[in-house]
């Protein structure tokens, strides 16, 4: 029979043990070692079995609990543990130590945030770069609020068939079963965020909050009973359902996100965002909210018109881009979008013409009748930034058409490579060697807050201390990979007969590589299937032998994905094969920190350039693991052969054909087999005079020496923070009413009068002479050209833009590089009789070989943040930029 309704009854804790609640419902136990020791303690099966402290206090039996709070002991150790949390939660930190005026409070949005496995509200790396920046904000003090959805279903739970196809499963998800509690009005009575859907329909959701160490995270729940059917469904599971189901939830984290926010700074105090995070296009609609908001009317005066409020919401706006591909990207029919803006539905009052604009793809080859989610991100933020050097740069490439006319490393579209938050992914094998070496305290630091470009206290540690260390995280994985392989051949049907063989599967011995991640095609799950006997005789090596352990999730609807899935659990049932290689499925953060500490390698093999960053394997290697990988994300910008592998790439990423992908990826294929038999075997099995790995070991620590410091996640939001952060605070406070109209009303006349902008015509004298284009006499080194440039500005001033002398190296099309720009000034006189004005001022001619310069015109305001902002750009006709061009061939 089963019950007409759940819930969950809570445990009354003895009253010298409910600190215990406190501390459960901080996450910050789900990185702080001495606090999940302490729950451990409390009962060590149910801990094993749930790793999750208020299911662990729920299922402990009254009894347990009472012996507890009789034990002297285990009081002062839970005395100490809240006396920890609470100079945590209240001291200060590196944020508040920091010099100069940062952002009262960021508001930080994503779909999805991975903080712990027990509360399952992440698919993959988004989440967990999402978690991880919450987390490593918290230990830097930074006044962070994290905004997302509560999906009731999370992400799917994946096991396989008898055949090896993956099966998804929704477990139901109770919140108050989960670490989370309602935010309140002053009443008692929930918070609620409306929203009005076409038809006169009304979307309500709750706000949960979740205690991140020092930072909210609140997360929008639209179970509520005063929902109808569909609008209750719409946080129902994480990136499913249809376009309006998806976007209804993007209309909900974005506009609903803000109500949020607005709502828990009234009820709590805390400071009001100053800037706004976007995590991708799903949260854009944001900055439609907080429009909407500024049009209200304010007590001293009217409120904002749409393009004024536009400059505010872009000046303390800041959009991550995580997609170095189009098809990444939501895109939403514009009729759908149309019905659910402007009057009748959400934000009226504001033109649905204004916010189709935002998302249409303007620029060649995009698609009129789509609404592009990041395009409106990047429209609506005045910053921007990719997620790895190279994908910075594929980043600017993709989005040149959005700034016309300039060249692609001038599109505002800035890096900030990720980080992961290592006391989250570090074993606490290796925290507690390093706290041996040089102290808990300064431990703590190095691995959260970060600074020092090297970790040299690493070179205390012995060689011998090292490969035991990676020994025994290794025994720890082989146990590990046989438990869930028994669990996993058991869910697919096999009886004890069949699974003897699982108690000998892999070898603490034997070196082990790591492949786990979500599979969309791109990552290339089976290209180590490519040759299969040469794969199968490194498995079985003699002397040499490797073994593998893959991980992954396809989409639900990506039926190419599960197929990979399928092809490799295919080769890992082979009895002949089976002990060396394993496809573990479930793949989430539970495993995932068991994994990474426990490889010698982590193997990555996608598509180059389509890995944004790509954080697996920076995780790997805080735990001394070495990295084999494709130079991609920020394996490509931080790879180097001291501490690990680069797999060579053939040419042609793109579009190719079925013939040409099969060769390249057989080529790329050989590369691996070839590193993998002869430089990577070899070197972990060689032994010195001493009997260890020297090295291999010398690898290893070159790998948390050097390596450690860059992919900490502390290093990424110190850089968020000073590079992103800062900045759209001081943008957004110097952008009072007053300057937003002047801005608004700056852009709108320049816009209009843009068309009449020209460079007429472009005069260089050498050492100042008045004399047309210098080339007749030798260009040296060291010499100075007179630049007399004659521009028309229609109804602009010489104020209202920026003519500069663009100058570098020229390539055999006159495309210039390592570009120098220097502006030039307006000549005394004002305009000709012809109303054109003069600019002048020097060009140096500060480098050898083949030279070049041309002028060009912006638009200059004190309150842009680039030229390229606005996107307008005027360069002379050919005609006026004949004497302009290469100086030196």
């Amino acid at each position: 029979m089963k019950a007409m309704r759940r819930f969950t009854v809570r445990p009354v804790l003895p009253e010298p043990l409910r600190p215990l609640s406190d501390l459960a419902r901080n996450l910050r136990w789900s990185w702080h070692a001495e606090t999940r020791e302490l729950f451990q303690s409390v009962d060590p099966a149910r801990w094993a079995a749930t790793g999750d402290p208020v299911r662990l206090l729920a299922a402990v039996p009254p009894e347990r609990l009472d012996t507890l709070a009789a034990d002297r002991r285990f009081r002062l150790r839970l005395t100490a543990a809240v006396d920890d949390l609470t100079d945590y939660l209240e001291g200060d930190r590196w944020y508040q130590r920091q010099e100069g005026s940062l952002p009262a409070a960021v508001a930080y949005f994503s779909p999805e945030f991975g903080v712990t496995a027990a509360l399952p509200q992440y698919s993959g790396g988004l989440g967990i770069l999402a978690g991880d920046h919450l987390k490593s904000a918290s230990d830097l003090g930074v006044p962070l609020i994290g905004v997302g959805l509560l999906y009731r279903h999370g992400y799917f739970r994946q096991s396989l068939s008898r055949d090896g196809w993956q099966q998804e499963h929704y477990p139901v998800l109770d919140p108050d079963e989960l670490p989370l509690s309602l935010l309140r009005e002053a009443d008692g009575t929930p918070t609620l965020i409306r929203l009005a859907l076409p038809g006169g329909r009304v979307l309500r959701a709750r706000v949960w909050q979740a205690r991140v160490g020092r930072v909210p995270l609140l997360m929008l729940d639209s179970d509520v009973e005063d929902n109808d059917a569909a609008a209750r469904e719409v946080t129902d599971r994480l990136y499913g359902g249809g376009s309006e189901h998806r976007l209804h939830q993007e209309m909900l984290l974005g506009i609903g996100g803000v109500r949020a926010v607005r709502a828990y700074c009234r009820l709590t105090g805390h400071p009001a965002p100053e800037v706004f995070h976007t995590n991708e296009g799903h949260a854009g609609f944001l900055g439609l909210e907080r429009v909407h908001e500024l049009g209200a009317p304010a007590p001293d005066g009217p409120g904002l018109d749409f393009d004024q409020a536009l400059q505010v919401v872009r000046a303390g706006t800041v959009f991550t881009t995580h997609t170095p591909v189009p098809a990444g990207i939501d895109r939403f029919d514009r009729s759908l979008v149309a019905r659910h803006f402007g009057d009748g539905a959400e934000l009226p009052g504001i033109d649905t013409g204004r916010v189709l604009a935002l998302g249409t793809e303007t620029y060649p080859g995009g698609d009129p009748g789509l609404f592009n989610m990041a395009v409106m991100g990047l429209r609506l933020a005045q910053r921007a930034n990719g997620v790895s050097t190279l994908h910075g740069q594929v980043s600017r490439e993709m989005f040149a058409g959005l700034w016309p006319g300039f060249d692609a490393e001038e599109v505002p579209i800035t890096s900030v490579t990720n980080g992961v938050h290592a006391p989250t992914w570090v074993a606490p094998e290796v925290l507690r060697l390093g706290a041996r070496r040089i102290g808990p305290g300064r431990a703590e630091d190095a691995l959260s807050v970060g600074g020092p470009e090297r970790w040299d206290a690493i070179g205390q540690i012995s060689d011998r201390e090292i490969w035991e260390l990676r020994r025994t995280l290794r025994e720890q994985l082989v146990q590990e990979i046989r438990t869930r392989l028994a669990a996993g051949w058991r869910q697919r049907g096999a009886g004890p007969a069949e699974l003897g063989w699982v108690d000998t599967a892999f070898d603490p011995e034997v070196l082990t590589i790591g492949f786990a991640r979500r599979v969309p095609s791109y990552k290339r799950l089976t290209l180590m299937l490519q040759d299969r006997d040469r794969l199968r005789a490194l498995l079985l090596h003699p002397e040499r032998p490797v073994q593998i352990v893959v991980a992954g999730k396809a989409h639900p609807a990506d039926d190419g994905g599960k197929r990979l899935v399928q092809e490799l659990v295919r080769f890992a049932d082979d009895a002949g094969v089976r002990h060396r290689i394993a496809f573990l499925p479930d793949y989430g953060m539970a495993m995932a920190q068991k994994l990474y500490p426990g490889c010698d390698v982590w193997l990555n093999n996608p598509l180059r350039p389509l890995e944004a960053c790509g954080t697996s394997g920076m995780k790997a290697a805080l735990n001394g693991c070495l990295n084999l990988s494709v130079l991609d994300g920020w394996w490509d910008e931080w790879y180097d052969p001291d501490f690990g592998w680069a797999v060579p790439t053939a040419d042609g990423g793109g579009d190719l054909t079925a013939k040409e992908t099969e060769r390249r990826d057989a080529l790329e294929a050989a590369a691996l087999y070839e590193l993998l038999e002869n430089r990577v075997a070899p070197r972990f099995y060689e032994r010195g005079r001493d009997g260890l790995p020297d090295r291999w070991i010398g690898m290893v620590r070159e790998t948390l020496t050097r390596l450690g410091p860059k992919v900490i996640a502390g290093r990424m939001v110190r850089e968020y923070v000073e590079t992103l952060y800062a900045p759209a605070a001081r943008a957004h406070r110097a952008l009072g009413p007053g300057q937003a109209r002047e801005l608004a009303a700056y852009k709108e006349r320049v816009r209009a009068s843009w068309a009449q902008v020209a460079v007429e015509h472009v005069d260089a004298g050498a050492d100042g002479a008045d004399g047309p284009e210098g080339t007749e006499s030798p260009a040296q080194l060291g010499a100075t050209l007179a630049l007399r440039v004659r521009v028309r500005l229609g109804d602009l001033a010489p104020e209202d833009v920026e003519v500069q002398a663009v100058s570098g190296h020229v390539d055999g099309d006159d495309r210039i590089s390592d570009a120098a720009r220097v502006p030039l000034k307006p000549a005394p006189g004002g305009p000709d009789l012809d109303g054109r004005w003069t600019f002048e001022g020097p060009l140096a001619l500060d480098r050898t070989g083949s030279f070049g310069y041309t002028v060009r015109v912006l638009p200059s305001h004190r309150l842009l943040a680039s030229g390229a902002e606005m996107g307008l750009i005027a360069v002379p006709a050919e005609a006026a930029g004949q004497e302009a061009g290469v100086l030196l061939r």
